[in-house]
């Protein structure tokens, strides 16, 4: 979590890092349970379920998969949900 413990000056300098540090062609590779702010700053994101990986890809790609205006939030959740429900039935 980059942006624990940052105040919102701190957090937004680092976040601004981040993007410049990927637009210029650099892998940018951090964890963070912070969704908007991953959606903000990712252009790929990979959703990892107790140690699953239940999607990697661009935010669209994710979109385009569950639902065009879905949030990377309730795309997550909707996920996550799927992937405890499938573990009940199995």
């Amino acid at each position: 979590e980059p942006m624990t413990g940052l105040d919102p000056k701190s957090a937004f300098v680092l976040k601004e890092m981040m993007r410049a540090q990927a637009d210029s062609g650099k892998t940018v590779f951090f964890s963070t349970h912070v969704l908007d702010v991953a959606e903000k700053v990712c252009d790929r994101v990979a959703v990892i379920d107790r140690g699953r990986i239940l999607f990697c890809g661009s935010i669209a790609d994710m979109q385009r998969q569950f639902r065009q205006d879905g949030s990377l939030e309730s795309m997550f959740l909707e996920l996550v949900n799927h992937s405890e429900t499938a573990g009940e039935m199995a």
